[in-house]
């Protein structure tokens, strides 16, 4: 076990000495905890230190909480998940008539995603409540019909928690709070705000080219029900602990929580394979923060990474599953103990062109084809995904090449006459085909 440890600690302190990671990691299995320490500074001006106190804000890992919400409002008969949304909202726009509140909770409901739109950022400057929020995109026309696919989407949870408080009569805040975090004894999380002192509150950084930074402004109405929560390491696996152990949800609830659908997306979490084991997971991302949580149910793991800095690839996710992959038996290699071959022009320029790639995550496709341009500069290959920096790539092997900020590995491949990839980075595998020779 200390073993274990030391290598989990090496692994957290790369990301951490290459200005990638701060914040809080904790790995527990079978009710005990492995690992738990804070990195890095919730405060830089102050320079306070994360520790497993530190509050963060958790972004979409809000969505498992209003989920459970739903679940809650179905158990006291207040409603059905096979309901449609508009026996709740009679002035609800014809095309969501057959938009169920099942569709909401999974994804499947083909309502655009706010956060999408061209003048988000716009709308976002300023606080909205609800049902300016849901006037942003409710004349907007269905992506799909509903159940017909997959499609992540903030505005469904948006909608999610007016339901919640039109049906329960609370606040979205309220109900979050008096029936689950009061009942569960997590008295460190809650709802978040700019106004509110809240102790022991990290603040959110992003990296630029000219440093750190304080993280943009969001007023927490905008992430509303779908990432406005704070929460701690600790409390979030108290969280696991009793949504897992029969304390929040009877077990039908729960079992139909984790019943994956459209993509193995069940309500509020992803239910995939991790290592060889069943993994019901999450990720978070909003200005600032970026989180990561995993539970697999039958080895009784529960890894929680909370950073409070946007870095380059989703550091939060790409530790988690290093955890998991260490207490799973599994082998990381980190871009510093990778080593870097010379070689000829000839076999790296070969690879360059358009590729196009579908990501799936342990075994579900996402919706939306991802475009990555591979050039050849200053001696090294180059990987540039649409809209995002470039990944400066080192060559391993002729086919084989790594990046360092952020740690990605890239498998080239020869089928019939076309060049493909194999990517891994944070967590995914995304497999992509030149589209031209």
């Amino acid at each position: 076990m200390n073993s274990l440890v030391t290598r989990m600690e090496q692994v957290i302190q790369s990301y951490v000495v290459d200005e990638q990671f701060m914040g809080s990691v904790l790995v527990a299995q079978h009710g005990k905890i492995i690992l738990d320490k804070g990195c890095g500074f919730a405060n830089i001006e102050w320079q306070v230190p994360n520790t497993p106190t530190t509050k963060f804000r958790i972004a979409s890992l809000t969505k498992q909480f209003t989920a459970v919400a739903i679940l809650l409002l179905e158990e006291m008969g207040k409603l059905k998940t096979t309901d449609s949304i508009n026996q709740y909202m009679p002035d609800a726009p014809a095309a969501w008539d057959k938009v169920t509140i099942f569709h909401l909770l999974n994804h499947s409901s083909g309502i655009p995603s706010y956060t999408g739109f061209p003048d988000f950022m716009e709308f976002a400057a300023t606080a909205k409540t609800p049902e300016q929020q849901i006037d942003f995109f409710r004349d907007k026309p269905l992506n799909f019909q509903p159940g017909a696919t997959f499609e992540y989407n903030n505005s469904g949870y948006v909608l999610l928690g007016y339901l919640i408080e039109k049906i329960s009569g609370l606040s979205y805040e309220d109900f979050i709070v008096n029936h689950i975090f009061l009942p569960l004894g997590m008295n460190d999380s809650g709802y978040d705000s700019h106004s509110k002192i809240i102790p022991q509150r990290a603040s959110g950084y992003m990296i630029t080219n000219d440093g750190l930074r304080n993280a943009d402004f969001l007023d927490m109405s905008i992430p509303y029900s779908a990432g406005s929560l704070y929460s701690t390491t600790h409390d979030l696996l108290k969280w696991e602990q009793c949504l897992f152990g029969g304390k929040i949800l009877s077990l039908d609830s729960l079992n139909k929580m984790i019943e994956p659908f459209k993509n193995n997306y069940g309500f509020g979490v992803r239910i995939h394979s991790l290592n060889g084991h069943k993994a019901i997971t999450h990720a978070g991302g909003t200005s600032g923060f970026n989180t990561k949580l995993i539970y697999c149910p039958d080895d009784q793991l529960t890894v929680i990474v909370l950073a409070n800095l946007n870095a380059l690839g989703y550091i939060a996710q790409n530790l988690a599953f290093k955890m998991a992959t260490l207490v799973h038996g599994g082998k990381v290699t980190l871009p510093s103990e990778r080593t870097e071959i010379s070689m000829s022009t000839e076999t790296p320029t070969q690879y360059v062109g358009t590729y196009n790639t579908a990501p799936y995550v342990g075994g579900y496709s996402l919706t939306n084809t991802k475009t990555f341009v591979i050039t050849y500069e200053n001696d090294h290959l180059v990987a540039q995904e649409t809209n995002q920096p470039k990944i400066q790539l080192f060559a391993e092997s002729e086919t084989q090449f790594f990046g360092k900020i952020p740690d990605t590995q890239i498998h080239f491949y020869k089928d019939g006459t076309k060049y493909h990839f194999e990517l891994w980075q944070d967590g995914e595998v995304l497999i992509a085909t030149k589209t031209n020779n």
